[in-house]
C-alpha cells in the first residue's frame, strides 16, 4: 500500500486529492496539510512513501519544506503538485529534491500514474514541464548534440530515447515488449555508461544528444 501524504493550502483541493488517492486499491492518504511547516511535521509523524506538494502556502512554503523533509527523510518521494509551471518555481523546487512536478490540470489517471511512478524510484513529470527542462538544458549550455558512448547497444538507444520521451518503465516495456525488469536493467545500464547522475538528467542527455 502506497502512502500518500497531502500538501495544498485549499481545503476543496485536498478534499479531491483525496477522494483520488482513495479510489486506488493500492493507496491510501495517511495525513493532509495546509501548509509547509505542517507538512513538515507530519512527515515525521507518519511516514509517507509519496508527498503531493504544493508550492504557494502560507507560514512554509512547498520549496522549503521540501527541502526540509528530503535532508530529514531521503527516502520519502516529493511529487510538486502546482498551479505554477514558470521556471520561477520549477527549477527550485527541483534543487530542493522533489523528484517530480505536475501542474493541477493534470487528468486523474496522470496523478495516479504520478504517484506510482515516483514510488516506483522513477521521474514524473507533465509533458510541458519535462519539455521546459530540455529547453532549459539546450539553452545554458549552449552547445551543440552532445554525442552518445560508442558501447551503448541499440536496445539501450532505444530505452534512452523513450526515456528522453517521459515514459515510464512500464511503458516502455509495453512500447518495446519487454518486462518491466529488463527496462530497469537497460536504465541502470545507461546510468553507469553515460555518468548521468539520475534519471532527469538522463532523460535531458537523451533529448540533447547525437543518436549517432
Amino acid at each position: 500500500m502506497i502512502r500518500v501524504l497531502l500538501v495544498d493550502d485549499q481545503r476543496l483541493v485536498r478534499a479531491g486529492l483525496r477522494m483520488l488517492c482513495e479510489s486506488a486499491a493500492d493507496m491510501e492518504v495517511v495525513g493532509e496539510a495546509e501548509n509547509g511547516q505542517q507538512a513538515i511535521r507530519l512527515a515525521e509523524q507518519v511516514a509517507p512513501d509519496v508527498i503531493l506538494m504544493d508550492l504557494r502556502m502560507p507560514l512554509v512554503d512547498g520549496t522549503t519544506a521540501t527541502a526540509r523533509i528530503r535532508a530529514a527523510r531521503p527516502a520519502v518521494r516529493v511529487v510538486v503538485l502546482t498551479t505554477f509551471d514558470d521556471d520561477d518555481h520549477l527549477f527550485p523546487a527541483l534543487a530542493a529534491g522533489a523528484c517530480g512536478f505536475l501542474v493541477k490540470d493534470a487528468a486523474p489517471e496522470e496523478l495516479l500514474a504520478a504517484i506510482r511512478t515516483a514510488v516506483a524510484g522513477e521521474t514524473p513529470f507533465s509533458p510541458v514541464v519535462l519539455r521546459r527542462l530540455v529547453d532549459r538544458a539546450v539553452l545554458s549550455t549552449q552547445k551543440g548534440p552532445a554525442p552518445l558512448p560508442a558501447s551503448l547497444t541499440a536496445r539501450e538507444r532505444e530505452v534512452l530515447a523513450l526515456v528522453g520521451a517521459g515514459l515510464s518503465n512500464r511503458e516502455i516495456g509495453d512500447r518495446l515488449h519487454m518486462g518491466v525488469t529488463t527496462v530497469k536493467t537497460h536504465v541502470t545500464s545507461l546510468l553507469a555508461k553515460t555518468g548521468a547522475p539520475n534519471r532527469i538528467r538522463l532523460a535531458l542527455l537523451a533529448v540533447g544528444s547525437d543518436p549517432r
